[in-house]
């Protein structure tokens, strides 16, 4: 299939304002294709074609939308390496990890192709003689999808499939960093027949197209991953229309080795949590809070293993850490190791540009180490492969330490100990905690989000995904006695 490289509206390819270039952060020398940039015009014809689309969508019935996700989901897993290698080439994670994201991404619609046909209402007794009461799910309408750069295809499936699947029509705004990946979905969702304006894609930048599509008057619900800083702003726009709101934002995800760990497992959690997806990942583990009695041993092994870490061109054999996104990326993380420094952060490896055999946007693995909890690299998002040792006199100390923070999205405590798995399963303030695991990686049907500055709104996946996407009807007949 050619890759498109316009908009999707209304059923139609269509071209916009202008283009930008998609460039490959492993090769800048790679121009992957220049994709259209929408408008507010382009938005607004998009909101109009799903709000006349979506009672047609809604009245297709529950077996017509649980054909179209189940065909969507099929063929991404389907074609998960093509896509997969696709996602890699233009966002930058190794290889194994585009193709999970696309192959993962089509698990969310088959799920909800599911979920479409589980999706019953409810019977109720009226405290009322000879009247009956039904309690039933409905779409809420025209649904504002906006999705981050870091994971350009799960992210955006994870919210598209239950919004299509409860009879809702949708507006996408995909980042303008991964663009190829946003049309490669798009193509699969178009090729399954949806109602025209069914589902809608536009391409552009946060100011033109992202403003105007969250403030738009005829949107019902809006959906976003990303930053506090957009997330405070779209809370403002959505407000004004009384509009649903969901968002998933910042983390400064907390990972405890306590002392009668599994050091080997320790060590290699710490690294996938910290280091995968190159650290990009809103529940990476950038604050890694160890006991005192192992904070030697750890940190040693840690370090070690994150020199053997292979960096790399993302599309090539062995690579464990590709690039980061884009330039602007690499300059703020080498910023951090600059403000890490600056507050007398030990730097124990790593937080240097790499030169490669191609040029892109290379950067080492880079662990601080003598940290303390009130550090701002220890308070803020760096979203880079960047992570921080803080030690902790004991388990205590360790729980408080990983609760002092406005986030809470994810949390891990590494242990062999029952008791403290359990007292840190329901003491840890975050949306999801991790025992003996990476605080990175979670299952598709079960809900995801966090506390505090994380998240705002229902929690997104499994079933819990409804209470979004769909809007409460109770409805009373008066049966009469028969004669």
């Amino acid at each position: 299939m050619e890759l498109e490289t316009r908009n999707y509206i209304a059923g139609d390819w269509c071209k916009g304002e202008g283009d930008v270039a998609n460039v490959n952060p492993s090769d800048l020398s790679d121009v992957i294709g220049h994709f259209a940039q929408g408008s507010a015009a382009d938005v607004d014809r998009a909101v109009a074609a799903a709000r006349e689309a979506q009672p047609k969508w809604w009245a297709a019935g529950i077996q017509r939308r649980h054909d179209a996700l189940m065909q969507i989901g099929t063929e991404l897993m389907a074609r998960s390496a093509e896509i997969g290698a696709l996602l890699s080439r233009e966002e930058g994670k190794p290889l194994a990890e585009g193709k999970g994201e696309v192959y993962r991404a089509g698990q969310f619609f088959t799920w909800f192709a599911a979920e479409a046909l589980r999706c019953q209402g409810d019977q109720a007794e009226s405290v009322r003689p000879g009247i009956e009461i039904e309690v039933r799910r409905e779409p809420v309408g025209v649904a504002a999808i906006v999705t981050p750069w870091n994971f350009p295809v799960a992210t955006p499936a994870w919210k598209i499939a239950p919004a299509l699947a409860y009879g809702n029509a949708v507006v996408w705004k995909p980042a303008n960093l991964t663009p190829a990946s946003a049309v490669a979905l798009s193509q699969i969702i178009a090729g399954t027949g949806l109602p025209p304006g069914t589902f809608n894609m536009v391409m552009g930048a946060g100011g033109a197209v992202g403003d105007r599509l969250v403030a738009h008057p005829d949107v019902a619900a809006v959906s976003f991953t990303g930053s506090v800083e957009v997330g405070r702003s779209i809370a403002a726009r959505v407000l004004e229309n009384r509009a649903r709101l969901q968002m998933e934002m910042g983390s400064k995800n907390p990972m405890l080795i306590m002392d009668d760990c599994d050091m080997d497992l320790a060590v290699a959690h710490a690294c996938n949590a910290a280091f995968g997806g190159t650290g990009q990942k809103c529940t990476a583990a950038s604050r890694l809070i160890v006991h005192a009695r192992v904070l030697e041993e750890f940190t040693d092994r840690l370090v070690r293993a994150v020199e053997a870490m292979r960096v790399g061109h993302a599309l090539a054999e062995g690579t464990q850490i590709g690039p980061v996104v884009s330039a602007g990326q690499l300059a703020a993380n080498l910023g951090w190791i600059d403000r890490g420094r600056a507050e007398g952060a030990e730097l124990l490896t790593g937080g240097q540009r790499l030169e490669r055999p191609t040029e892109g946007y290379f950067m080492a693995p880079a662990v601080f180490a003598g940290t303390r909890n009130d550090m701002v690299v220890n308070r803020e998002e760096m979203f880079a492969p960047i992570t921080c040792i803080i030690p902790a006199e004991s388990y205590a100390q360790a729980l408080a330490i990983a609760n002092d923070t406005p986030f809470g999205l994810t949390a891990g405590i590494m242990t062999r100990s029952l008791a403290r798995a359990a007292h840190f399963r329901a003491n840890m303030r975050a949306g999801c905690v991790m025992v003996n695991l990476p605080t990175a990686g979670t299952d598709y049907h079960v809900p995801f989000g966090g506390r505090g500055l994380s998240s705002f709104g229902p929690r997104e996946q499994g079933r819990y995904a409804a209470e979004f996407f769909t809007t409460v009807k109770t409805a009373y007949l008066a049966a009469g006695v028969p004669e």
